[in-house]
């Protein structure tokens, strides 16, 4: 019957007509194609620049020449995209992650840059590895991360390229969540969680010196992220909300303990720093507000970020710099349209084109997204974005909610492929940074505690409210979307307010909490304690929060998509909450991709997913919807 559906849909909702003043549909390949290019990244020695594109189909790593044309894949695996890599420090070899089909076991691999030959580091089958650092300086050695001694522990490898000799740098006792490395190149200090929810980041004076706390941070304080030792090792950075009601940059002096306040903004967190790699100082601190702005903390360094305000509109980031702090990689992001990448000398001041990101988004009529806020009914301000449809009335329009994952994320300004796929579909695109998402300030982060099936439901249901009081949205045509997290969200406000929308759309969706607590038992601590405290750990209130077993309830149709191997949300779940909804006769497609874990990240299954979403939406909500072509046939993967 499923399989009759989705034919009968890719008959009927064979590109529906335009609206009046709407622009052409736009193929729907054009949005969800692995980018052309992106993640640039500069070799130490500034000759070249790594960058991710597809290869025979899936995410790759791609070298060139800067200046040059001679562009060419370096690491592709047929079975797995690529989604990032680092420079070895002697400019020749790459290393990246590699799992198994979604199984979450990531090895370290390296590959030669200019043969393409390429090695597992950590070929044990049951092995997890991380990498921890590289250092230019350093370039024969690599910092790892592995459980092999104990499956929830992750220690500290010090692996010698040359020699390949891998001797244990520091044994994780079990509470420390993440380790950080000084200019030496030795561990020098580490996060480490407290039973209670508080954490520490503790220091030493040398790599042979005894651990000591440096500063303590309390259950509230949201987190800590340091970012770089000072030039002199006698300092430490870090991104923190200590004694602020906001996340903040501060230098630690390692000697005192005394913090010094660098960057902070009273509504909005910092959320990144600039570390020059040749002077290892921090001269800049982005703030993401409705969009992300740089405040310079090293006047040395204004000249360059007034150089580059005048090279490109859009926000700026600098995903990378050559080892001499030289050259950096500059991406310039919009909303309507691709990320486009410079190098920059910082001695002429002047910027180089590399590429865009998508240079087949030149010229299509996409849509702008705008800003918006409105009150909680608990009178919470909430952020976030509407996103109309272009070249048409924008009043009671079909609408998607789409709810992000994490949930200790956030939505963010800048272009997006399933946005502005949606709203050239015809659709209003809501997306609200509910109570619990990061960027707000740690009383904003902290109002999430506990409140899946509180508060964060709550503000999503008043996000859907004003949007239809403000007349954007047609009240009869809101659907939710949403994956992991949001997934969540779509089957919990399906279940707990059946009239609220026209239909959902899970993806990954966690539907019992009681199997995430599980899960993630198994995990190192620092996800352990971030779960127990801003999810639950209380058997019955999960069991109650859980849309497992309030799925009767649901009465609007219904999109499903499941990886076969996912950790976080078991098939076993999935296919119980499926069942229950069917028994009510209510319309549910389901889909499951034997080759993902936890969300979709190969490019076709993604592309096929996605054609059969739009079909979803354009039955339920009425929007436009493109033929479903031959390479999205989803019929041996529905049930």
């Amino acid at each position: 019957m499923l399989r009759a559906a989705a034919a009968i849909f890719a008959v009927a909702f064979a590109a529906l007509p335009a609206a009046a003043g709407a622009p052409p549909l736009i193929p729907r390949d054009v949005f969800f194609r692995d980018p052309t290019n992106t993640s640039p990244a500069i070799s130490p020695d500034a000759r070249r620049v790594a960058y991710l594109a597809p290869s025979n189909g899936v995410s790759s790593i791609w070298v060139r020449t800067i200046g040059l044309l001679d562009a060419k894949p370096v690491a592709s695996d047929p079975g797995r995209p690529i989604s990032g890599f680092l420079w070895q420090g002697d400019s020749r070899h790459i290393f990246y992650l590699r799992d198994k089909a979604g199984n979450g076991n990531t090895h370290v691999i390296v590959v030669n840059v200019l043969t393409g030959d390429a090695r597992d580091l950590t070929p044990d089958p049951g092995l997890r590895a991380n990498i921890e650092d590289v250092d230019p300086a350093v370039p024969d050695t690599i910092l790892i991360s592995t459980n092999e001694r104990d499956k929830a522990r992750f220690d500290v490898y010090r692996l010698d390229l040359k020699h390949a000799t891998l001797v244990l740098e520091e044994k994780n006792p079990g509470n420390v969540d993440e380790w950080f490395v000084d200019n030496e190149f030795f561990v020098r200090a580490a996060i480490v969680r407290g039973e209670d929810g508080s954490s520490t980041i503790e220091v030493r004076d040398g790599a042979l010196a005894p651990w000591r706390t440096l500063v303590t941070f309390g259950p509230d304080d949201a987190f800590t992220d340091p970012i770089a030792f000072s030039a002199d090792d006698r300092s430490l950075y870090a991104i923190d909300a200590k004694d602020s009601p906001t996340a903040r940059l501060v230098r630690y002096d390692l000697a005192t303990g005394a913090a010094e306040p660098l960057a902070a903004d009273p509504s909005s967190d910092v959320t990144s720093a600039f570390v020059d790699p040749r002077t290892h100082n921090v001269v800049a601190a982005a703030v993401e507000r409705e969009r992300v702005e740089w405040t310079v903390t090293d006047p040395n360094y204004a000249a360059d970020f007034a150089a580059l305000g005048h090279v490109r509109a859009g926000g700026i980031e600098i995903p990378s710099a050559s080892a001499d702090g030289r050259t950096w990689i500059v991406g310039f992001s919009t909303d309507d349209g691709a990320e486009a990448y410079y190098s920059y000398d910082r001695t002429t001041k002047a910027a180089a084109p590399l590429f865009f990101s998508a240079p087949e988004l030149a010229g299509l009529a996409l849509s702008r997204m705008q800003p918006i806020s409105l009150l909680a009914r608990d009178g919470l301000q909430l952020h976030g974005y509407l996103t109309l449809p272009a070249g048409v009335d924008p009043r009671g329009l079909p609408t998607v909610l789409l709810v992000h994952g994490g949930p200790w994320a956030r939505d963010r300004f800048g272009y997006s492929g399933i946005v502005q796929w949606l709203a050239n579909r015809g659709y209003a695109v809501l997306q609200v940074n509910f109570r619990g998402s990061t960027g707000y300030g740690r009383a904003f982060e902290n109002a999430g505690d506990r409140q899946w099936a509180g508060g964060m439901r709550t503000d999503l249901l008043d996000a859907r409210d004003w949007v239809v009081k403000a007349g954007f949205a047609d009240p009869a045509r809101v659907a939710i979307v949403g994956e992991s997290y949001g997934g969540y969200a779509v089957l919990a406000a399906l279940a707990t307010t059946p009239s609220a929308f026209a239909c959902g759309v899970d993806i990954a969706g966690l539907s019992d909490l009681g199997s995430v607590s599980a899960a993630v038992a198994k995990e190192p601590s620092a996800v352990r304690d971030i779960y127990a405290r801003r999810m639950g750990d209380d058997a019955a209130a999960l069991r109650a929060e859980s849309p497992l077993y309030l799925a009767a309830n649901i009465s609007a149709p219904l999109l499903v998509g499941q990886g076969q191997n996912d950790l976080r949300v078991p098939i076993r779940n999935t296919d119980r909450l499926v069942a229950t909804v069917r028994a009510k006769k209510i319309p549910v497609s389901y889909v499951v991709f034997p080759d993902e874990g936890h969300g979709f990240v190969h490019p076709a299954n993604n592309l096929r997913f996605n054609a059969l979403l739009e079909e979803f939406l354009a039955r339920y909500l009425g929007g436009r919807a493109e033929r479903a072509h031959a390479g999205e046939a989803l019929d041996s993967l529905m049930r």
